[in-house]
């Protein structure tokens, strides 16, 4: 996922960078910072877990909640 190749960087507003590329992709926004911080942390944990890099960890975590927002926008769940 291109979009978010700026948020590997662990530089202050990374957080801030995330709420934002997961309201892009249908996270509400009143829970977008939260959620962000819980993602950053899933993300560091499969790291260490999986021995999978920042960027897999965390592409793979906005494919998810990706598809969990569109199924829910459908009616889905």
């Amino acid at each position: 996922m291109k979009f978010f190749r700026g948020l590997l960087s662990m530089e202050p507003g990374h957080l801030e960078m995330l709420s934002q590329a997961m309201i892009q992709l249908g996270c509400p926004v009143e829970k977008a910072l939260e959620m962000a911080g819980q993602l950053d942390k899933r993300a560091r944990q499969i790291m260490s877990e999986k021995g999978q890099s920042y960027e897999q960890a965390l592409s793979y975590l906005l494919n998810l909640l990706k598809q969990g927002w569109a199924a829910k926008a459908k009616g889905i769940e």
